[in-house]
């Protein structure tokens, strides 16, 4: 029985698509022995190569997609899509009548494309013949997986920059619990691109090496680009959204509450949805960009409510930051963790900054934990935590 008294909130087996693999198997295998996924490259900052987290693997044709929405986010999708295709077809053959919505996280969609078209329209004094506002509007991904499934329930994109992925899967449980939707397709996107890369560098925040989260030398962050998709049924069993809990800071339009005030109330706020204490949770998935506030506040918030026994470990230091897709993308190693009963260690290249509280930052080995938290907090102080559990068939 679920120890939470809301609806069951199921989260079948996700697809994903990262720098570290296309497939589950690939990217546990990454993810449980700590392996980077990061390659140099200066293309979006020319004489400056940074450490990125960008997908190589191949990609469905954009050509293939409709022309209002061909751009690198949707192709991301696309290739999820495709992997979700068997669970949601053997979904669809036990709840034929299903009612089934698109809530998606982004905070880049087609920004890149339109990168492209406007450098030729002021070469050429003309925008591209192909060209289609449409694909860099926030709500183009949703939509496209709506179209290219051919599904009438409700469709939206939320965009709250690095939480927008984990807000759409607690989107989703709001809306099974609403009776709206039968089952819910759940989680984000984001693409590398000249704006988000330079807004970060003009922000002083991104690393010219590889990432150290809660490291004494880190530095900043590592960008990165993925989709990570869930298919969100109202099924009993499985591994569970349990519980979420959201919070707003208001402290800073892009730096967090130094306290972890805003970090806590979240963490606290999923406990209670799932009716659960902190010594009930068996891993936690930390938020850890390696910026100097980011980590310290998320450190003093994850040792005031849980202590100093908890594993824990920043998965960024693997695919670099996601943005908006790093809420949805860090649940499922969470689900991965829950599933494999393995935890990802935590990766860096130096010692931990004694300055900070004390954690158990994990290391590579077996845990057949039942309880995770994966946290994420954005600009303008906005924060969300999503409590996974594992259950019985």
């Amino acid at each position: 029985m679920i120890a939470s008294q809301t609806p069951p909130c199921r989260l079948l087996p996700p697809a994903l698509v990262c720098s570290i693999g296309d497939d589950l198997a690939t990217i546990a295998d990454a993810l449980f022995t700590g392996r980077r996924g990061l390659e140099y490259d200066d293309v979006f900052t020319p004489g400056r190569p940074l450490p990125l987290g960008r997908v190589t693997t191949s990609l469905p044709d954009a050509q293939a997609l409709p022309p209002a929405h061909r751009s690198r986010n949707n192709q991301l999708l696309a290739a999820a899509l495709e992997q979700l295709a068997p669970t949601l077809e053997a979904f669809r053959k036990r709840h034929p009548q299903a009612r089934i919505g698109v809530v998606l996280g982004t905070s880049t969609s087609g920004i890149g494309e339109t990168e492209t078209a406007l450098a030729e329209r002021q070469r050429e004094g003309h925008w591209p013949d192909d060209f289609h506002y449409q694909r860099h509007e926030i709500g183009s991904p949703a939509r496209f997986v709506a179209e290219w499934l051919g599904l009438d329930g409700p469709t939206y994109t939320l965009s709250t920059a690095c939480t927008s992925s984990a807000r759409a899967l607690a989107s989703a449980k709001r809306l099974l619990a609403s009776g709206m939707c039968d089952a819910v397709i759940a989680g984000g996107a984001d693409s590398l691109c000249g704006l988000t890369v330079n807004g970060f560098a003009s922000l002083e925040a991104l690393s010219d090496r590889p990432s150290q989260p809660f490291s004494a030398e880190r530095d900043g962050i590592n960008l990165g680009e993925a989709a990570a998709l869930f298919l969100v049924t109202a099924e009993t069993g499985g591994i569970q959204l349990s519980g979420y809990g959201e919070s707003s800071d208001a402290y800073h339009i892009s730096a967090p509450r130094p306290d972890g005030q805003g970090a806590i109330q979240a963490m606290q706020a999923a406990l209670a949805m799932a009716q659960l204490p902190a010594t009930a949770i068996d891993y936690l998935n930390l938020h850890g960009t390696a910026t100097r506030q980011n980590d310290s506040m998320e450190a003093k918030a994850v040792a005031t409510l849980f202590g100093n026994t908890l594993p824990c470990s920043s998965t960024k230091a693997l695919t670099g930051h996601t943005l908006g897709a790093c809420g949805a993308l860090e649940a499922a190693f969470c689900w991965l963790t829950l599933n494999e009963g393995r935890l990802p260690p935590q990766v860096h290249d130096s010692d931990v900054d004694p300055e900070l509280p004390l954690l158990n930052y994990a290391k590579a080995t077996t845990h057949h934990g039942r309880r995770a938290i994966s946290n994420a907090f954005a600009f303008g102080g906005n924060n969300i935590a999503l409590l996974l559990e594992r259950f019985n068939e």
